[in-house]
């Protein structure tokens, strides 16, 4: 068969046109590319043009990671001129070193200035002093145990240009040194004693690599350690280690000293003698005033706006204590945490008395403003092709009843319009816009407000929020919408590493204002979705756990595990079964509540491959059944799934539940694109281009399910028969930019397999020829996770 193409001559000229212009541009590069970047070398220079090799033999079982690959590679990867895989690979086209050759008869001109601005001096073998590199490496193992080791390199002339040439390396490491026998030497007297009592968590331990970072960990470990017994002098630079290596090869016995020459002062435990606090900032300096609170002294500048018992509250020292680093942090934290001063300064003074072992707490604090206001204005692009702008006003009083409560009003407005709509069914315009006005009001306290016998003197941070809303939701042409909530919320830690946030009380109503036509079609084609749009009250208790182990010297491998239980309706339910009522449909103040469990749980892990690149992993999954008095959960409570934190290769519920697809003209599918379970896993290697830019490659699975079967969404229940063909897979690349405080983000989500029928038979079944089947484009600020 025989197919003919008939080309019209406005598109012949086009490709006349596009054909010249590409012939164009490679004569130009093969232009510069003739250009000689040794022309300006002096007799005996050679142009460095990076690293051929770099071979690192190990012993057997032993694998180079994180500081000590970085301490081994790091001296060795010098870049040459326009790298473009450092120090490997070179960019095809060093413009830096071909202006560098120009010849310049004249300091003036275009030519000048374009010669200051672009030229780069070449990067010399002499420069890069691979010996010496070399030297570098050997010393950098020591510190990691690696004792002997073996190196040498090679300079590799360029075939063509005996002026370039590449540098190889070779280094071969022994087997490690390790720790002997541990133990203290030359402590004397209480000392002697605290530490010792401590070596069964030294940090040292006989078996373990040899590592002088560890050392310096230990250091600090029992200077911390004698600090919080009272020795504010100590220091961790007055402790010494002392290695023997002469007992056995590979084993260095290590005996843990106290230096030569040590203060006095450091032998001694101390005690506090006065607790000063002076406030300013908030009235005259000229007429101050003082009061003693506890065994506080405060000085402040009347009017009184804070309550002495905060302030004493916030102080953990007192008088006659002995002095603990970990009450002088926790002090000037809790200061902070107070919101309502500009800045804190703690000093410690010793008494000045001879032989005294006394020292004086002077907490200075200046008042901030009271009263802040904040304007944010935001433009949002959202996965679904909503576009537009939003506007917040913020006013804070940050002492509202002279407790340190932060009390908080914000309006809030936004506008979006949906670009790049389809035609529906009924031939007009598929786009949607819609308007948001809300307003909050939040009560922050900086203390749980719980009975006194549930209160603690445990070191955590803690926090109670009150707060009321409503918010106006109006989509054009479709519905309005208005919800109010009212809530609860005690947030504080039980240790560095676990959090704990408790809802004791949430009250949500959402009530539909107006709908249109097409709007209801949708709910009357779609029970179960018209359910969960029913007007209804949401009473509810939760409990969020969140464990994070933040990456370390010695783990530098981050965790995140977040996990929450929500329950609604079971309180109200149980106390109207007390009285006879029992069923479906039951109702308080005239409108139907929503009963039902929610677990939802995530785990991220943050895997170090290098200095400037990680390895980021995701799971996440939740379950949501309603029950007794509803049988759909509200709609604002079901999972979704797709978008730019989530699988980035889908626009946001543009999938699920399982294999259920919608007709896609229709712009309200992403009503029915909602489910009782979610399972999401995610994976990305991010990694540093240059400067600020950093990149990175990725890959999403997931989907929702429906715990119920229904008519109207087929294909939309769970079943473990075929689960993996319903979970949705893309893959991707992006592009961040790092501006310190926030992250843009680009990423670009390409399909590979969709969970519905394509029309295209096989695993990877998306069509090829559709070019919105296959690609996403996100932005975002922020990463995903």
């Amino acid at each position: 068969m025989m197919v003919k193409c008939k080309i019209h001559p406005d598109g012949k000229e086009r490709l006349l046109q596009a054909g010249r212009n590409i012939f164009f541009f490679l004569f130009f590069i093969f232009i510069l590319a003739a250009c000689s970047t040794t022309k300006k070398l002096k007799e005996g220079e050679i142009l460095y043009t990076g690293v051929k090799k770099m071979k690192i033999e190990t012993p057997k079982k032993l694998k180079l990671e994180g500081p000590e690959k970085s301490a081994l590679t790091t001296p060795l990867s010098y870049p040459p001129n326009n790298p473009l895989f450092s120090p490997y690979v070179r960019s095809p086209f060093p413009i830096g070193l071909w202006v560098y050759n120009w010849n310049i008869k004249k300091e003036k001109g275009f030519k000048w200035w374009l010669y200051r601005k672009l030229a780069k001096k070449p990067v010399l073998i002499s420069d890069v002093q691979p010996e010496l590199r070399l030297n570098m490496v050997e010393n950098n193992m020591k510190d990691f145990g690696f004792f002997g080791v073996e190196s040498r390199y090679e300079i590799i002339p360029h075939r063509r240009n005996p002026k370039k040439a590449r540098v190889s390396y070779w280094v071969k490491l022994p087997q490690p040194f390790r720790y002997g026998t541990v133990e203290l030497w030359g402590w004397t007297g209480e000392m002697d004693t605290i530490v010792r009592r401590s070596m069964r968590f030294s940090l040292l331990k006989t078996g373990q690599q040899y590592d002088i970072n560890i050392m310096e960990q230990e250091r600090q470990r029992i200077s911390g350690l004698l600090r919080n017994r009272g020795y504010y002098y100590f220091q961790p630079s007055y402790i010494e280690f002392l290695a023997d290596t002469t007992r056995q090869h590979g084993i260095a016995d290590v005996r843990i000293g106290l230096k030569q020459g040590i203060p006095s002062s450091a032998f001694y435990p101390y005690r506090i003698k006065d607790v000063h606090i002076s406030l300013s900032g908030n009235g005259s300096e000229a007429s101050r005033d003082t009061i003693f609170y506890n065994g506080l002294r405060l000085d402040y500048a009347p009017p009184q706006t804070l309550k002495p018992k905060i302030v004493a509250q916030a102080v953990n020292v007192r008088p006659e204590q002995l002095y603990t680093a970990w009450r002088q942090s926790r002090t000037q934290r809790e200061f902070v945490q107070l919101g309502v001063f500009k800045f804190v300064n703690l000093t410690i003074e010793p008494v000045d008395s001879a032989g005294s072992r006394l020292l004086n707490y002077n907490i200075y604090a200046d008042y901030a403003l009271p009263i802040e206001t904040e304007i944010e204005l935001d433009l949002a692009s959202k996965s679904n092709n909503l576009l537009g702008p939003g506007l917040t006003l913020s006013l804070n009083n940050k002492n509202m009843f002279k407790r340190a409560e932060t009390f908080s009003l914000k309006l809030n407005g936004a506008y979006e319009w949906q670009i790049g709509g389809e035609k529906t069914t009924k031939g007009r315009s598929g786009l949607v816009n819609s308007y948001e006005l809300g307003i909050n009001l939040n009560l922050s306290v900086p203390r749980l407000l719980v009975p006194k016998f549930m209160k603690t003197t445990k070191d955590r941070q803690e926090r109670t929020n009150f707060q009321i809303g409503t918010d106006f939701l109006n989509r054009h042409s479709y519905f309005r919408m208005i919800s109010f909530w009212g809530s609860a919320t005690y947030d504080f830690n039980s240790s560095r590493r676990n959090y704990h946030s408790v809802v004791p009380f949430k009250l949500s109503y959402t009530h539909l204002l107006r709908t249109s036509h097409e709007f209801d079609s949708t709910l009357n084609n779609n029970p179960a979705i018209a359910l969960s749009f029913k007007n209804q009250f949401i009473p509810s208790m939760s409990y969020t756990y969140t464990f994070d182990r933040a990456a370390t010297y010695r783990n530098p491998n981050r965790i995140f595990w977040q996990t929450s239980l929500t329950q609604a309706g079971n309180i109200i339910s149980g106390v109207q079964a007390l009285f006879g009522k029992t069923g479906e449909g039951r109702k308080i103040l005239g409108n139907r509540y929503s009963q039902f469990l929610k677990l939802t749980t995530e785990i991220i892990k943050y895997k170090k491959t290098s200095d400037n690149s990680q390895i980021a992993m995701r799971f996440m999954g939740g379950i949501g059944y309603a029950y007794g008095n509803a049988k759909v959960m509200p709609y604002s409570e079901q999972f979704y799934i797709g978008g730019a934190n989530s699988i980035r290769a889908f626009q946001i519920r543009s999938i699920g539940p399982g294999s259920y697809h919608p007709d896609r003209k229709s712009v309200t599918a992403y009503l029915d694109q909602t489910g009782d379970i979610k399972l999401e896993a995610n994976i990305g290697y991010r990694f540093k281009i240059a400067g600020r830019f950093l990149g990175a490659v990725f890959a999403d699975a997931g989907n929702v399910w429906l715990l119920r079967k229904e008519e109207q969404r087929p294909g939309g229940e769970f079943r473990l028969k075929g689960l993996w063909k319903e979970i949705a897979l893309g893959t991707g690349f992006g592009l961040r930019y790092d501006i310190t405080y926030i992250v843009i983000r680009a990423d670009l989500g390409v399909a590979l397999h969709a969970p519905y029928n394509t029309g295209k038979s096989g695993y990877f079944n998306i069509r090829s020829y559709n070019f919105h089947d296959g690609l996403v484009l996100n932005l975002a600020i922020g990463y995903p996770f």
